[in-house]
């Protein structure tokens, strides 16, 4: 018997380290996680350009914060049922507001603090992200993807949980630094280091160019933001389409509607 019971002794022994040596390895990413978070620089918000750009769930002092609230936790209810972590917000035209929408459920999702969520434009024909926060001198996104830059260089911090991504200029090329693989590899490191619940990607419209497509392999899911008495049934039905056969489709936000119950929504 005592031939059967040292080789067992032995082999939970060796399980046994093999799980603590796991647990060391996890504690040490939480620790690098916590320590890269914490040494982002802070952004700063200022309030006139926020409430002059519509962005009202930063205080949510403004009652229409309450319906990116609702959006906010819809989004995660489906997200955690299914495991996802990314999202792509497109529309299919531009003016539609996709950004709005983007910067506005970012600082909803900051609101929940057992969620760490990013937000990164990749609308590289147009940014507007860096813009519309009122950012002097937003980074170059391009030489982020590129691995030319760090996380530290690109991302700025607001509270404990929510990071931003502006980007300074266009990008001519940018469907081929889309679904580039180098562009797969940094955003695949910047998942593991920063260890987000939720990432924010704001996209270019559909119907501008391919880069929406390049890039749908790098999320799990999207958003169609459609403008109210803009955008026509058939763009809707196009994009619905495309991003239906390509990703997992969330659904479809209408914005810059003029009526609603309470006489505030967008």
């Amino acid at each position: 018997m005592e031939h059967v019971q040292k080789p067992l002794k032995e082999a939970l022994q060796f399980r046994s380290s093999d799980k603590l040596a796991e647990q060391a390895i996890q504690s040490c990413s939480r620790l690098g996680t916590e320590a890269l978070w914490a040494g982002l620089k802070p952004l700063q918000l200022d309030p006139e350009i926020t409430a002059r750009n519509r962005i009202v769930t930063t205080s949510r002092l403004d009652p229409a914060h309450a319906s990116f609230d609702m959006m906010r936790t819809n989004i995660l209810r489906l997200m955690r049922q299914n495991n996802w972590t990314s999202i792509a917000i497109t529309s299919p035209t531009p003016a539609c507001g996709k950004t709005f929408v983007a910067l506005n459920l970012a600082f909803s999702l900051a609101h929940q603090k057992d969620c760490r969520s990013l937000l990164v434009d990749l609308d590289l024909k147009r940014p507007q992200i860096g813009k519309a926060l009122g950012l002097k001198n937003p980074p170059s996104i391009e030489s982020y993807l590129k691995g030319e830059s760090s996380i530290e260089d690109v991302f700025l911090r607001h509270g404990d949980n929510l990071a931003i991504a502006g980007n300074r200029q266009p990008v001519q090329f940018s469907a081929e630094l889309l679904q580039c693989a180098e562009t797969t590899n940094v955003l695949e490191e910047m998942r593991q280091k920063m260890s987000p619940n939720v990432v924010l990607f704001d996209m270019p419209p559909m119907l501008s160019n391919d880069d929406v497509t390049a890039f749908l392999p790098n999320v799990d899911c999207a958003i169609l933001i459609a403008a109210a008495e803009y955008s026509t049934i058939n763009e809707i039905d196009a994009c619905e389409q495309d991003l239906a056969e390509k990703t997992n489709l969330l659904g479809v936000v209408l914005n810059k509607c003029q009526y609603s119950p309470e006489k505030y929504g967008y």
